[in-house]
């Protein structure tokens, strides 16, 4: 590719995968440590890490198994199984199905923490106006919020 950039061509630095990918630069040396990356590619004269095409696509695999929650070990199991290719698409499905009921687990929390925040918003906005109906009403509605992270623990 005549006149390509790095960027185009997938031989990035390790500033330019780091910028790519949302890893920090640690990050990517440790995941290149513990066999998540296998070995990454160097400069002859430098000897600086050059991520190539293949490396690039891992990478990036890697970064929206780790935007949904994967965990390190579960990042592994991936890239194992990936390895074993149509034979483990059993598993395979086993590991995303697993992971997607624990982000929607952790969405629901997510969206009872938003509850809670705006029904102080409401209590305050009340208290603000003057309204001791309103406030009331925000009390009980906190406090029903509340029990529902009792009741999630």
């Amino acid at each position: 590719m005549a006149g390509a950039t790095r960027e185009q061509t997938g031989d990035l630095t390790i500033q330019q995968m780091a910028h790519r990918s949302g890893f920090s630069e640690p990050t990517l040396r440790y995941y290149e440590k513990i066999g998540l990356l296998g070995e990454v590619a160097r400069d002859e004269s430098s000897g600086h890490r050059r991520y190539e095409p293949a490396t690039v696509d891992r990478v990036e695999a890697l970064a929206c198994l780790r935007s949904s929650g994967m965990t390190v070990s579960g990042m592994r199991r991936y890239l194992d199984l990936l390895a074993q290719g149509d034979a483990a698409a059993a598993e395979q499905r086993e590991l995303f199905a697993a992971q997607a009921d624990k982000l929607a687990a952790d969405i629901e929390q997510l969206q009872l923490r938003l509850t809670y925040l705006r029904r102080k918003a409401d209590l305050w906005d009340a208290r603000v106006r003057g309204d001791t109906g309103a406030e009331k009403q925000a009390v009980e509605d906190v406090i029903r919020v509340m029990d529902q992270f009792t009741l999630k623990d």
